[in-house]
């Protein structure tokens, strides 16, 4: 039979389906004001085939049956975190679960409940999002996506209605209720600012004007004029933008079809997000025959493949070094703290009263401030205060807040046939907040582009426009702190950018047909380092600065897999899991030799270092000691003090080397890392996956990987209990996995790895098996192509119905 024609059969044939079509009573909206979103599921269905690991392929008519589709089968593995996701960005999380606790973090930086339900009712409230859905594409999102967000939430709701949830985390929990069109768009508002308004949610919702409307006094450094010190705010601002501190990562690398052993591109993406909470990637394949076929990993909650591949193109995405933000800092009418000058004249902010329900408690009632600029802010985390004064407070700019089009360029990406479509979308669309995107093709192309929705801050307007701050923190750190009362300080706007106040598709660094082109988070200066980018804007990154030791590893890596050439997917494969060390290669040497002299007393110590393979792999001994070691060391010494020979722009990659051993820190971090494993009853050449491991279901599951500081490719952020063992748990790191190339054939050669698997329900026999093949360092083969999937010995095929 014709697969086409058996496929029809399959989906027509109600004796050879699980076919869900019972109909039950869904709960009550949280919001009444919301109802009139709520989408109806009437004559939406889809066809999803589940093969080996849960992974579904998703087959419909068009995006809004496709979207049904796809919030079913998130729905089906994820209902608890998604559930919780939309208490989120509904404002709803102090009414559950009190205003003191903690989100997941997933979705904003907000510390407690309550500040992340003023912060998101505070959207609500104001209809932030409904406007960005009424504006037209393509500044707004296409109807496609719109299409896609309706048939979502119908599809979450008619799995909730027609099935029992079995996840202890909410299995009859009340807070787990319908959602709809608007929710998944305000979902996907979240990680549009997720850099920016996203970042600074305690200080948005915290910041308050000098004086009470009663008169009541404050602090004497408020009301004189207090700022913050430059050389202390710069050195916060560079933490709290550096990408050694970020809880997210990643590496990708395309080789171009001159490196490899056909002719055709390869990909390897490595995303580095967390490993528990709502910004998981859950796997899929999306297909409207004649229409879509793509393949891939969607962050839940989200309705399209962000990173994946089709038979033409590949690509993936890495956290960037483009700051999504800047400050205006305000001069302030006299006499009014809540009115600013612009060109010397006074404007009004304004006042957004916010009301969040809390449990067992009265409502909390909050005042936001809001300016031309944007929402007045206290400060960006706890390391940068920004004093609201008599004279002076601090608005932030988001640009990201007018941009809900990410999926738009997911759906473009989905579509594409080639890297040129890949960069033709991302022209068209301008939709990604805060990622670079790496790509490949199976015509042998290779692309790098740092292809941002960045706030128009040229090196010029900075130097024109930027307060005694600015002058400090902008070179460190690439955030602006312009002159808020000039109107010639504002963000300019590119011809070609799609809104206002933002740089254009041709501002943006960009890297074509390069035998290798890869990314590690840090600047695109050497996503080629035969062929570094230089010409861009400060707020894009920097330029001959050192790099991390992830990215200097990772371009000798793949620098020379590029120069051996004849490269095959295999040769991704062992990449990923090579689980070199680069601190390792560079200083374990050095400080096994400095040992003898340092602790002469402790000789094993010297031993185990010494006799160190240099490799993050579950069987490697000395491993864990260094870690620790190298954890302490590079805590307390200053990155330019670590070592002897400097950095030179010159020699980018292998400076600077040659561990200062001399330093007393380097004695004081090789003591305390022996004596805490000796105290934890850990021996010191004990293999590390003894020690580095995560508990899935009562069962020790070893992993390999090491910490950013180690340069490991395959990163790993564990948590450590020395109690409990060492390392328990990952906290982020290596997510989901592609490594993606081409044979001549109509089917992609991709093999693929979600790290923490598909569920969070323990229940799920999907909840730790690809856990168990990330320990193992072994991949699931993809079954892109009809015949592949319908070969699959673990073949399930559900029709979902609404």
């Amino acid at each position: 039979m014709h697969l086409r024609t058996r496929l029809k059969h399959l989906a027509l044939t109600g004796a050879a389906l699980a076919v869900v079509t019972a109909s039950l009573p869904g709960a009550a909206a949280a919001d009444s004001g919301d109802r009139a979103h709520r989408p109806s599921d009437r004559g939406l269905s889809a066809v999803i085939r589940y093969t080996e690991y849960g992974i579904p392929h998703i087959v419909a008519k068009d995006y809004a049956n496709l979207g049904f589709g796809t919030g079913w089968a998130q729905a089906a593995d994820q209902a608890c975190v998604l559930a919780d996701g939309f208490l989120t960005v509904t404002g709803e999380r102090s009414r559950f679960f009190g205003p003191d606790a903690a989100p997941d973090g997933s979705l904003s930086s907000a510390t407690t409940n309550l500040s992340s339900d003023l912060y998101f009712r505070g959207v609500k409230d104001a209809g932030t999002v409904e406007e960005l859905l009424d504006t037209p594409a393509p500044a707004g999102p296409s109807r496609d996506l719109k299409e896609m967000m309706r048939g979502w939430a119908a599809g979450y709701n008619a799995w909730l209605r027609k099935n029992r949830i079995t996840d202890p985390a909410c299995a009859g929990a009340d807070w787990v209720r319908p959602v709809t069109a608007l929710d998944v768009a305000r979902r996907g508002f979240a990680v549009s600012v997720l850099g920016g308004q996203g970042r600074a949610v305690d200080g948005i919702t915290a910041a308050r004007p000098p004086a009470a409307p009663s008169g009541v006094s404050v602090p004497a450094a408020r009301a004189t004029g207090a700022v913050p010190d430059p050389d202390d705010a710069a050195e916060a601002a560079r933490e709290l933008f550096s990408p050694e501190n970020a809880t997210m990562g990643s590496n990708a690398v395309a080789f171009s079809g001159a490196t490899t052993a056909n002719g055709h591109g390869l990909l390897l993406g490595n995303p580095h997000y967390p490993w528990q909470g709502g910004r998981r990637f859950w796997q899929s394949q999306q297909t409207i025959p004649g229409e879509l076929n793509v393949s891939g990993a969607s962050l839940l909650g989200t309705t399209a493949v962000s990173i994946g591949f089709n038979d033409k193109v590949a690509w993936s995405h890495t956290v960037a070094t483009g700051v999504p933000l800047n400050l205006h800092q305000l001069t302030l009418a006299p006499g009014d703290p809540t009115s600013y000058l612009v060109d010397g004249k006074p404007e009004r902010m304004t006042a957004r009263e916010v009301t969040v329900a809390v449990k067992d408690g009265s409502p909390v009632t909050r005042t936001q401030w809001w300016t031309r600029y944007g929402p007045v802010v206290g400060g960006l985390g706890a390391q940068l205060p920004l004093p609201w004064t008599a004279t002076t407070a601090y608005a932030l700019n988001d640009p990201n807040a007018a941009n809900l089009r990410g999926s738009d360029t997911a759906l473009g990406f989905g579509k594409a046939r080639s890297t040129q479509d890949i960069a033709d979308t991302l022209k068209r669309t301008q939709g990604l907040p805060w990622v670079n995107t790496i790509a490949a093709d199976s015509a042998g192309h290779s692309l790098f582009t740092q292809s941002q929705v960045l706030p128009r801050i040229t090196d010029e307007l900075a130097q024109r426009c930027s307060t005694p701050l600015g002058r400090a923190t902008y070179p460190a750190s690439g955030v602006a702190v312009l002159d808020g009362s000039r109107s010639d300080c504002a963000p300019g706007s590119d011809p070609d950018a799609v809104q206002p106040g933002v740089f254009g598709p041709a501002r943006m660094p960009v890297l074509r047909d390069t035998p290798y082109a890869e990314n590690s988070n840090d600047s695109a200066w050497l996503a080629n380092a035969d062929r570094p980018l230089t010409g861009y804007e400060r707020i894009f990154g920097t330029v001959a600065t050192p790099r991390s030791l992830r990215t200097r590893g990772g371009i000798e890596d793949v620098a020379a897999m590029a120069d051996r050439g004849r490269l095959t997917v295999a040769d991704l494969q062992h990449q990923q899991f090579a689980n070199r060390a680069p601190a390792g290669d560079m200083a374990a040497a050095d400080a096994a030799k400095a040992c003898a002299s340092a602790l002469p007393e402790d000789p094993e110590v010297c031993r185990v270092i010494g006799a160190w393979d240099r490799t993050v792999n579950t069987d490697s001994r000395g491993a864990l000691l260094f870690d620790r070691f190298w954890r302490r060391f590079t805590g307390t010494v200053k990155p330019a003090d670590q070592w002897k020979v400097p950095f030179s722009a010159a020699d980018p990659v292998r400076t600077p080397h040659t561990l200062n051993t001399g330093l007393p820190e380097f004695a004081k971090a090789l003591t305390d890392a022996a004596a805490e494993l000796r105290a934890a009853g850990i021996a010191l050449d004990a293999p590390l996956g003894a020690h580095q491991f995560v508990v899935r279901n009562g069962e020790r599951i070893p992993v390999s990987g090491g910490t950013e500081s180690l340069g490991v490719w395959n990163k790993a952020e564990p948590v450590w209990n020395a109690a409990g063992g060492g390392y328990v748990e990952v906290a982020h790191g290596t997510s989901h996995v592609q490594a993606v190339g081409w044979d001549g054939s109509r089917c992609p050669v991709a093999r693929t790895l979600l790290s923490y698997s598909q569920s969070s329900n323990p229940d799920s026999p999907h909840y730790s098996d690809q856990t168990k093949l990330y320990a193992g360092e072994r991949w699931v083969t993809s079954r892109f192509c009809e015949k592949d999937i319908l070969r699959s010995p673990a073949l399930k095929v559900v029709v979902v119905r609404g």
